[in-house]
Formats: C-alpha cells, sequence, structure tokens
C-alpha cells in the first residue's frame, strides 16, 4: 500500500507539472515560441499572489479572482508590446528576449522580496484530507490542484476546436500569411494566445505557492519540468501534456521513495528514456 500511495501521490503531482507545461505547450503551438522566461512567470504569479494576499487579508486562493486576469493583461502587453516584433523565420531572436526578460524578473523580484522563501496560506483545506481506506488518503488540496489540472487541459482541447478564437489560432500556426489574407490581425492573435498561457501560469503560480516555498531563484526548475512534461507527452498534444506531466510526477516520487536525493534525478532519467525510445513525445499529434 505504500507504493501504491507513492504513485497516487505523484499523480496529483503531475496535475501541477501538466499546468507548468500547458502554457508552454500552448505558446509553441501557436507562434513556435519558447518561452525562457516561463518559470519566472509562474513565480512572478505567486509574488502578485503574496501581495494581493498581504493587502486585502484575503485567502490565497481568492487571490486567483485578481492574479488571474492581471497576469493575462500582462501577457497581453508582453506580446503585443515585445515579443511580437522578434517573431519570425530565425528562432534566435525570441529566445534571446525571452532569456533576458528572465533575468530581468529574477533580479527585480530580488530586489523587491529579497532571497526569503515565502509560502501561501490557504487555510484548513491545506491539511484536509480524504480516507479511501486501506490506509490511503488524499489530500484535498493536492486533489483540487489535479482537478483544475483537467479541467485546465479539457478546457484548452475544447477551445482550440469548439470556438471561433480556438479557429484563429490553428489558422494563424498553419500559415500565418493566409490567415492575413482572410483578415485575421496576427499580433492580436498572438497577444490573445499570450494572455491565455499567462492565465494558466497565474493558477499554476498560486497553487505551487500553496503547496511549497518559493522564492526568485526557483524559476528555471519550474521551466524544466513544464519542458519535460511537453515534450514527453508530445509537442503539440494537451492530453499529452497531462501524461507527461503524470509520468514526470510519478518517475519522481518513485526516486524519493527510494532515496530522497533520487526524485529530481528520477525525472530527468523517466524523461531521457522517453526521449530515447520515442523521440517525438507519447501523444505526438492533437487528437480532436
Amino acid at each position: 500500500m505504500d507504493w501504491v500511495n507513492v504513485i497516487l501521490q505523484g499523480v496529483l503531482v503531475g496535475g501541477l507539472y501538466a499546468m507548468f507545461a500547458a502554457g508552454l505547450s500552448l505558446i509553441f503551438g501557436v507562434m513556435r515560441l519558447v518561452n525562457i522566461a516561463h518559470g519566472d512567470l509562474i513565480v512572478l504569479a505567486a509574488y502578485l499572489a503574496l501581495m494581493v494576499t498581504h493587502a486585502l487579508g484575503v485567502n490565497a486562493l481568492l487571490s486567483l479572482v485578481i492574479v488571474v486576469p492581471l497576469m493575462a493583461l500582462i501577457g497581453y502587453a508582453l506580446q503585443r508590446g515585445i515579443l511580437n516584433r522578434t517573431l519570425g523565420d530565425d528562432l534566435l531572436p525570441p529566445l534571446l528576449v525571452t532569456f533576458g526578460l528572465s533575468i530581468i524578473i529574477q533580479n527585480g523580484l530580488l530586489e523587491l522580496f529579497t532571497a526569503d522563501s515565502r509560502k501561501l496560506q490557504a487555510g484548513p483545506i491545506e491539511v484536509a484530507s480524504i480516507q479511501l481506506g486501506g490506509g490511503l488518503a488524499v489530500g484535498t488540496l493536492p486533489l483540487l490542484q489535479f482537478a483544475l489540472a483537467v479541467a485546465v487541459i479539457g478546457g484548452l482541447q475544447f477551445l482550440f476546436y469548439r470556438t471561433a478564437i480556438g479557429r484563429a489560432f490553428r489558422a494563424t500556426s498553419d500559415d500565418q500569411t493566409v490567415a492575413q489574407l482572410v483578415g485575421l490581425d496576427n499580433r492580436h492573435v498572438f497577444a490573445l494566445a499570450m494572455a491565455l498561457s499567462l492565465a494558466i501560469v497565474a493558477l499554476a503560480g498560486v497553487l505551487l505557492a500553496v503547496r511549497a516555498n518559493f522564492d526568485p531563484a526557483i524559476g528555471p526548475a519550474r521551466l524544466i519540468f513544464g519542458f519535460e512534461a511537453v515534450i514527453i507527452g508530445g509537442l503539440g498534444s494537451m492530453w499529452g501534456t497531462l501524461a507527461g506531466g503524470i509520468i514526470l510526477g510519478v518517475a519522481q516520487a518513485i526516486g524519493a521513495q527510494i532515496d530522497p536525493g533520487w526524485q529530481v534525478l528520477a525525472g530527468h532519467i523517466a524523461f531521457l528514456v522517453v526521449l530515447a525510445l520515442w523521440p517525438e513525445g507519447l501523444f505526438p499529434k492533437v487528437q480532436g
């Protein structure tokens, strides 16, 4: 039963990793942009939630009502004002710009909040659990995180294939020139995609901050977990991203059970094994 519990906890953590990865997958799928600052934007969302909770005295989960739309606005402005100018056939300019943005966010947060680690408080839900019998219990908060991850992935899948904005995303991704000829403003479409990505980032950042301590330097590690989940699942597959996050979470949980020092290493090994056996990921094509 101990191993069943380990795998169960790994699956639940995988939901959080899938939310890290969903924004990355969305942005790469729409505009072929690799956002190096993605992990630091997750941390930025956590600090925004910290400021909201201190200023208004609200529960960390309630801060999402403010943080999610605020991060979406930041994403729209960032894409429209800076990143759209770097997009083109050369992948290097957006990489360099997002790398610079990563450094700016890290150092800005360090100046404002110091290197001290922080944690958001969500109240009794943090310690609440559901008994499954046989000595197994599931934390209410991790279960909520996983349910939200499934809802986010399902929502993105619905958005892409059942809505007008989803058709615009797919059209600009397939051929920007043709999309412009039929009246789409690619700059606006890309900005909407980044806004949606950062709204998901806000959700992931707040949930991360409630689950564990955070500081200005943890962004790159979150970025790596997100990238690994995307690659394991397969580029362009939203449900694959969820599967990739779960595989990564389970691998880390098994590694930690064997030896606490192996937790992160086990996830990297799982990533390398999948990459060696299935270079395109487990689910490389989007399933409609």
